[in-house]
């Protein structure tokens, strides 16, 4: 696999392939990182963070975070007062963090392994329940603007990995186990445990 040299950002949330990640940037560490990232049109990894506060605290725990997470690209970037910046990212690649290090700014940078993306595997038909929940979830939105929406499109509602991974983030799952599914290799997989929570709160109609 691929290896690829890139910032961190700790968070205290998952991010999946093709989900939406609002920030709220203000740390100099993390606008110095964004503006690099849009002149050099290059990417940061977002992991999840175990120890420690998403806002860097001069007597608080150290980052800890686990070594895997997802690729975000910025997309777009908006800021109506000084020193905070409204920030849209997109989902990408799933990676393994091989080496990191945090400079003395704060911010970590890492060698990570990049994660084969999930293959396309048409949704079965015992798991089509879990499909059509989300599309009308997604039906329900029509009042809504697009950029407020949770899932943005393309929709994949025939797609294993894409449907799961939407349903990860709406969810109300903890970060812990959220992540566990991230880095599930099987998508199918993935999709007949969100299924069986769906199933349980019935949200999966015949």
């Amino acid at each position: 696999m691929s290896t690829i040299s890139m910032p961190l950002f700790p968070l205290s949330t998952v991010l999946f392939p093709d989900g939406v990640l609002p920030l709220q940037v203000f740390e100099v560490r993390y606008l110095d990182m964004i503006s690099r990232c849009l002149t050099e049109d290059t990417p940061f990894g977002v992991v999840l963070l175990t120890q420690g506060h998403e806002v860097r605290q001069p007597e608080g725990d150290p980052e800890r975070f686990v070594a895997s997470g997802t690729i975000a690209s910025v997309t777009e970037t908006t800021s109506t007062t000084p020193g905070l910046l409204q920030v849209m990212c997109r989902g990408g690649s799933r990676f393994t963090v091989v080496t990191a290090e945090q400079r003395l700014n704060g911010l970590w940078v890492a060698e990570a392994e990049l994660v084969e993306d999930d293959h396309t595997v048409r949704v079965p038909s015992e798991l089509q329940g879990a499909s059509d929940a989300l599309d009308r979830v997604l039906s329900s939105l029509h009042d809504v603007p697009q950029d407020r929406w949770p899932v943005q499109p393309p929709f994949r509602l025939d797609d294993c990995g894409w449907v799961a991974n939407r349903w990860c983030e709406l969810l109300p799952l903890p970060n812990q186990q959220k992540h566990q599914m991230l880095m599930l290799d099987n998508p199918v997989i993935r999709l007949e445990v969100l299924h069986d929570v769906l199933d349980e709160h019935g949200l999966i109609t015949s």
